[in-house]
């Protein structure tokens, strides 16, 4: 196994027929490795691809599993991960099912992932060719201008991501800086601090939070309206085989 992926339990699925993914990054990837009637359960979040992914049974939010929802679709493995699921939710599923965790946070742990988990459902050579794609991809961008940029992802408080995130890893790969790479995880900022650093563009992601006009508004008292850009949180924070989509849009920048 690469990275730091692991199993909640000692518990392991004879022959995996049947998956719960509590991950919508990761259910998205499950179906491009060809997995379909193996995927009995994913989460409300889990929207892509949008025709398969309605199929399937709904349980709960990726931070409010249903866990009777979970334990009576009766799945081999229940798929997680270890920032976007809580570790009690987690740990209450492995006392009856497998449960294999991830741990991405950053742009190599994210492709060790999608390595492990192609092992583990036994579509390795898609996998991998994936995974390959995605490097070559990555690879091939051109040197970008740089800029400093601060990514926020929450209003009321304010918040932004730290060095250690592969959101983080995503602006770096995009040519960016990111003005709170010192800070870890997800800190709580203010305005004065978003002014001292005088950032060239702030970013307001698509999610978690819903930016609207009248948050780019709040902004506007301090910052000119020009450094001020929504941007595709799927494509800088979603993990799998979306990454191959935010290769063109970082090389494009049309959200710029």
């Amino acid at each position: 196994m690469y990275g730091k992926d692991f199993w909640l339990s000692s518990k392991r699925p004879n022959k995996i027929q049947r998956i719960v993914s509590c991950v919508p990054s990761q259910t998205e990837f499950l179906f491009a490795l060809g997995l379909d009637s193996e995927i009995v359960g994913v989460t409300l979040f889990c929207v892509h691809p949008s025709e398969q992914a309605k199929t399937k049974t709904k349980i709960g939010g990726t931070k409010n599993l249903k866990i009777d929802k979970i334990l009576a679709l009766k799945p081999d493995l229940v798929i997680g991960n270890k920032e976007e699921n809580t570790k009690e939710q987690l740990e209450s599923i492995a006392a009856h099912i497998p449960v294999f965790v991830t741990d991405v946070h950053d742009f190599n742990s994210a492709l060790h992932s999608m390595n492990n988990l192609s092992l583990l459902v036994e579509r390795p050579s898609i996998g991998e060719q994936i995974v390959g794609h995605i490097q070559k991809q990555f690879f091939q961008i051109r040197q970008l201008k740089t800029f400093k940029v601060i990514y926020l992802i929450w209003h009321n408080p304010w918040m932004t991501v730290g060095g250690d995130t592969f959101i983080n890893s995503m602006l770096n790969k995009a040519g960016f800086i990111n003005c709170f790479e010192d800070r870890k995880r997800y800190p709580e900022i203010d305005i004065n601090e978003m002014i001292a650093l005088d950032p060239d563009f702030l970013f307001l992601s698509s999610e978690p939070f819903p930016f609207r006009d009248k948050h780019e508004a709040e902004l506007v008292t301090y910052f000119p309206p020009n450094r001020i850009k929504r941007v595709d949180g799927e494509l800088f924070s979603w993990y799998g085989n979306r990454m191959s989509q935010s290769v063109v849009y970082f090389s494009t920048r049309t959200f710029l």
